[in-house]
């Protein structure tokens, strides 16, 4: 396992989970002006502002399981179930480089 590589894809994630939450910070906060006098509208920006809150809540999710992945990475338990113990596939953590689990306790 090289485990240089799935840091570097940690980190690379961790900065693109990072900008995107910046941005939907950035949406959520920035949404001062006045709601539109047209129903219609309306509703399309209530529907816009619910994806983006997802987005951010699921951005948010995604980060803490970067960052949990690092830290296993830095104590020496990277790729190891955090269920069974056993390894995780080399395929599962290029495929998802923060797995906490095996295919198995998946």
């Amino acid at each position: 396992m090289n485990l240089h590589q799935h840091k570097k894809a940690l980190l690379a994630t961790k900065a693109e989970l990072e900008a995107r939450l910046t941005a939907t910070h950035r949406h959520l906060q920035g949404r001062s002006e006045s709601v539109s006098p047209n129903f219609h509208e309306q509703i399309v920006e209530t529907s816009n502002d619910a994806l983006i809150q997802a987005l951010d809540q699921e951005g948010r999710h995604e980060l803490q399981l970067v960052l949990r992945a690092l830290e296993r990475l830095d104590a020496g338990h990277y790729g190891a179930c955090v269920r069974c113990g056993k390894p995780i596939a080399e395929a599962r953590l290029q495929a998802l480089p923060y797995a906490e689990c095996c295919i198995g306790c998946a």
